[in-house]
């Protein structure tokens, strides 16, 4: 499998790693080094970042010495903190489930499209027509998600046990494609794994080297605590590969993140 980073993606990740660092805007010509030095060419950036603006993710600002530059937007931070709460958290495992129940007029069905989207992007599972679950955890997420989205008013939200009346562990591998979920998994260890064997082997990266390392690994593993939401380990097959990715991530976490920076502050 060959690994792909999109500028706006790598942009994002950015961001979140290290972007809120920065006192004020981030500068555009920093941008351009940075993003080049994970493999973005300077025209993507700029492109990539237009349609970050457009979509209202970054707001265009100045430097405190007036260079051209961006910063994220209220909603983005936002964004970027229940990120923060799935990227680097454990999950708080309960027995309680979250469901979502949601009826939408036939004449605004593109707000049903994209209810349904973002309860998939949130992790939830699809019980049936109009009803999704998920772990009772990402109650706090989903409503201010729903809230941001304006889509409360089609929604209702639940908290509370499965009490049958198949065995949960059936009903989870109905409600989710496991098998996907555990290739994510499966391909994040292949391409990721190799990458930290070396560090644990070799010399320390440089501060550029953990960077870019830094910065891949990132925007590979940002998706998958979104697509795996944290299910009970007791009800996943024996050999899920989660933990395994999970520990890779955050060892490369430990190993990459810090001396990254140094090449940022520089």
């Amino acid at each position: 499998m060959v690994e792909q980073h999109t500028p706006r993606s790598l942009i994002v990740t950015f961001y979140g790693a290290y972007g809120r660092a920065f006192e004020g805007a981030v500068p555009v010509s920093a941008l351009i080094r940075l993003l080049g030095a994970a493999g973005v060419d300077a025209p993507s950036v700029r492109s990539s970042v237009s349609r970050l603006k457009r979509r209202g993710f970054l707001l265009p600002a100045r430097t405190a010495d007036g260079a051209a530059g961006y910063e994220l937007s209220p909603e983005a931070r936002l964004l970027l903190e229940d990120g923060d709460r799935r990227i680097y958290g454990s999950p708080r495992l309960s027995e309680e489930w979250l469901v979502a129940v949601f009826s939408v007029p036939e004449q605004e069905r593109h707000k049903r499209h994209l209810l349904r989207s973002r309860l998939a992007r949130l992790g939830f599972g699809s019980v049936a027509p109009g009803v999704w679950i998920a772990p009772a955890h990402l109650h706090g997420e989903t409503g201010r998600t729903l809230e941001r989205l304006h889509l409360t008013t089609y929604v209702e939200l639940f908290r509370g046990a499965h009490l049958g009346f198949a065995a949960t562990s059936e009903a989870v591998a109905r409600w989710w494609d496991l098998a996907a979920l555990a290739k994510q998994h499966e391909e994040f260890l292949d391409l990721h794994e190799p990458v930290l064997r070396a560090l644990q082997s070799g010399p320390a990266p440089t501060p550029e080297e953990a960077y870019r390392g830094y910065l891949l690994a990132l925007d590979t593993w940002r998706r998958l605590p979104y697509a795996d939401p944290g299910l009970p380990r007791e009800l996943l097959p024996a050999d899920w590969p989660g933990d395994r990715a999970a520990a890779v991530f955050a060892e490369l976490h430990a190993r990459l993140r810090d001396v990254g920076a140094g090449f940022v502050e520089s």
